[in-house]
Parts: structure tokens; C-alpha cells; sequence
């Protein structure tokens, strides 16, 4: 079993139903019942923040959409937020920084089409 954190642009694809902007290896990955699939509160916040910036349209009803997908939820926590001073800086996002230390403390593979986020100690599926 392994252990998935999506990344927020995964996560609009799905919500888009964009499945050719996934990579056939992240498919399969998100298929293979095995494994487990995480959704991390950032992703949440981040595309709430690209809809009221209007950098983001996807239906009104996103979350409840989001909720019907079924991923394990993944909070935010301290120790999270504190893991991302020790990242070395080669993503200046700080959505995606997030997301790096929460895969890396959380032991998840991350799934993600950002080349960059294989510059970090975590495994990226794609």
C-alpha cells in the first residue's frame, strides 16, 4: 500500500473531470484500490483562494463535489507549518511548500505534474 497526497492542481483536474491532464501513471496510482489518497486542507484553501481572486473557475459547489471524491482528509498542523523552514527553497509557493512538508512528515508520495517538487526528499508520482 501507498500512502497519496494530491496536489492541488491534481485535485481541479478531478474536480474538472479533466482525467487527460493526469498523468496514466497517477491514474493508475489513484485507481489501485491499495492504495490510500489524501487530501490535504491546503489544496482546499488554495483553490478557495483562487476562486475569490477569480485565478480559478470551477463550479459553485467545488467542495461539496470534493467531498463526494472521498479522499482521506488531511489536516494542517503545527508541526506541518513548522516542517517548511527546514525545506531548502527550490519552490517559492507556499501552498506547494505546505504540501511538500506535509507529504514528507506524513509519509505520502505526492502526486503532482510540477517537475519541482521533485527537487525535495519525497517521492512524486507521475
Amino acid at each position: 500500500m501507498k500512502r497519496l497526497l494530491l496536489d492541488t492542481n491534481v485535485v481541479v483536474w478531478l474536480l474538472l473531470g479533466d482525467r487527460d491532464a493526469v498523468s496514466a501513471a497517477a491514474v493508475d496510482a489513484l485507481l489501485d484500490e491499495r492504495n490510500a489518497v489524501s487530501l490535504s486542507a491546503v489544496s482546499v484553501w488554495e483553490i478557495a483562494i483562487k476562486r475569490s481572486l477569480g485565478k480559478l473557475e470551477i463550479a459553485a459547489d467545488w467542495a461539496r463535489s470534493l467531498a463526494r471524491l472521498d479522499f482521506d482528509p488531511l489536516p494542517v498542523t503545527g508541526a506541518h507549518a513548522q516542517q517548511v523552514e527546514q525545506l531548502p527553497w527550490h519552490h517559492r509557493d507556499p501552498f506547494d511548500r505546505l504540501l511538500i512538508a506535509q507529504a514528507a512528515l506524513e509519509d505520502h508520495a505526492l502526486v503532482s505534474a510540477d517537475s519541482r517538487m521533485a527537487d525535495y526528499d519525497v517521492e512524486v508520482v507521475w
